[in-house]
């Protein structure tokens, strides 16, 4: 069990939430906002995606980035940050032609995927650990090339990579970046269940990834939609940490929606009922092994 636990919140993501929930952040104002509402629930760390503020779709426009980021580190809060570097990876087969993309495809470089993290120098940037096909009808490809060369800025930057895995083999190329002196030790891990079509949200899918990390990983744990909470208390009995948010699941009860706020809370409260604490940035930092 983990006695010391870092809280991660996921504040808006890219998915098709902002339909469902009127709480899902937007523009840079209420993305920022949300991070700080968070970090004084108890969050140490905030993972930010940004959306388009005229459509509230996912986006990877660097302004955005740079104008959410500077709103965040002026909101008077301490916390880690952490940006994906999850976008541009969408591939959807063109039905008259599937060697060609069709409608919904933002498909880019490595060096393209990471121009928001060169600009904004963060703490912490994500890095999906391979390919996969999601719910619906696309794929997300993140080959061993692009991985290895947006491993390599991030190593050049001083910024740190969380490796996001969605599946055991995906550890496994994580594991070999590792081995190839591309990511510093400790090495950071996010085991992301539930998404389909990755690992389900389930202690037995939990245990088998975690068992598969390098013993000396620093590593968090979430679910999507209702395993939210359950996936918060099984990480830590794992000895992980947690992560929390929009992003993945818009609900604190049935049929009760949700703020980031509320969502750290009731992990904060998860947490401290399982008799571990909650800890803040200054040591999230020093665990994670941030300069």
């Amino acid at each position: 069990m983990n006695h010391d636990v870092i809280i991660t919140c996921a504040v808006t993501g890219a998915g098709d939430t902002t339909s469902r929930s009127e709480l899902v952040p937007i523009t840079p104002r209420q993305v920022a906002d949300a991070a700080i509402e968070a970090a004084n629930a108890g969050a140490a760390v905030c993972h930010i995606h940004v959306r388009d503020p005229q459509t509230g779709q996912g986006s990877r426009d660097v302004a955005l980035f740079e104008e959410t980021l500077g709103l965040i580190r002026d909101g008077g809060v301490d916390m880690v940050i952490n940006l994906t570097a999850g976008m541009g990876g969408d591939w959807v087969p063109s039905e008259a032609d599937p060697s060609l993309p069709g409608p919904g495809t933002d498909m880019i470089g490595p060096e393209e995927r990471m121009a928001h993290v060169v600009a904004c120098k963060p703490d912490i940037c994500s890095l999906d650990c391979g390919t996969m096909n999601f719910s619906g009808d696309y794929t997300y490809i993140n080959t061993a090339p692009y991985l290895r060369t947006m491993a390599t800025m991030a190593k050049d930057l001083g910024v740190k990579p969380e490796l996001e895995v969605f599946d055991l083999g995906q550890i496994r190329l994580a594991r070999k970046l590792i081995d190839d002196g591309l990511i510093d030790a400790p090495p950071m891990f996010q085991i992301c269940l539930g998404i389909p079509w990755g690992a389900g949200a389930d202690t037995e899918s939990m245990a088998a990834m975690k068992h598969a990390l390098p013993v000396d990983a620093i590593w968090a744990g979430f679910g999507i939609s209702r395993m939210q909470m359950p996936m918060v208390a099984q990480a830590v009995l794992l000895g992980g940490n947690v992560r929390v948010g929009l992003e993945d699941n818009i609900y604190l009860d049935r049929g009760v929606l949700a703020s980031n706020g509320m969502l750290v809370e009731r992990a904060v409260e998860i947490i401290e009922r399982m008799g571990a604490r909650v800890v803040g940035p200054d040591e999230a930092r020093a665990k994670i092994g941030l300069a």
